[in-house]
């Protein structure tokens, strides 16, 4: 293992940043830079870290190749997503105009709907999850609830006032008036 002299102008910027990062990953890598540094082996700062001692080599390796760049974790791209993003208006466009404006018997779409609708006319194999994800990331609610909320109407509110207080009064008081012989 290779000696870890850190001088004033590296060691102040990683302290800075493992006193100030969220990431816990990032804090244990700075932690374990800074511990090398002061020199510790790397059996006993993955003791303390609770990672193999394998963990801390690869850690401190792109320290030592680039410096403070080296520490922040690199994610790989991943797969491209199925569905391109041009088709974000499109897919506004069908659910605007709702599931019966595609010729579909249903009265709100699903993700699953969706997905369905895209591998029919587009051919583009889509699973729910993925369909869900798509209109998140492009704000697309797909279904709405179908009722609302609504403040009464204040002459319907005082028609049906009278019409009640008048049953009170009748005589009869009835419910329903008799039905005719």
């Amino acid at each position: 293992m290779r000696r870890m002299q850190l001088t004033t102008a590296e060691h102040e910027p990683l302290e800075h940043l493992f006193k100030t990062t969220h990431d816990r990953r990032l804090r244990d890598r700075c932690q374990a830079v800074l511990m090398a540094s002061r020199g510790r082996k790397r059996t006993a700062i993955a003791q303390d870290l609770g990672v193999h001692r394998t963990t801390v080599r690869l850690w401190l390796q792109p320290y030592h190749e680039q410096g403070m760049e080296g520490l922040p974790i690199h994610w790989a791209p991943g797969q491209p997503r199925r569905i391109p993003q041009t088709l974000g208006p499109t897919i506004q466009a069908w659910v605007q105009a709702g599931p019966a404006g595609c010729g579909l018997d249903r009265a709100n779409w699903t993700y699953e709907e969706l997905a369905t609708s895209v591998y029919q006319t587009l051919g583009i194999p889509v699973k729910r999850t993925a369909m869900r994800d798509f209109c998140l990331r492009h704000a697309i609610r797909p279904y709405r609830p179908t009722y609302r909320y609504l403040r009464g109407d204040p002459e319907e509110q005082r028609v049906a006032k009278e019409a009640l207080a008048a049953l009170k009064k009748s005589p009869s008081r009835s419910v329903c008036p008799p039905e005719p012989r």
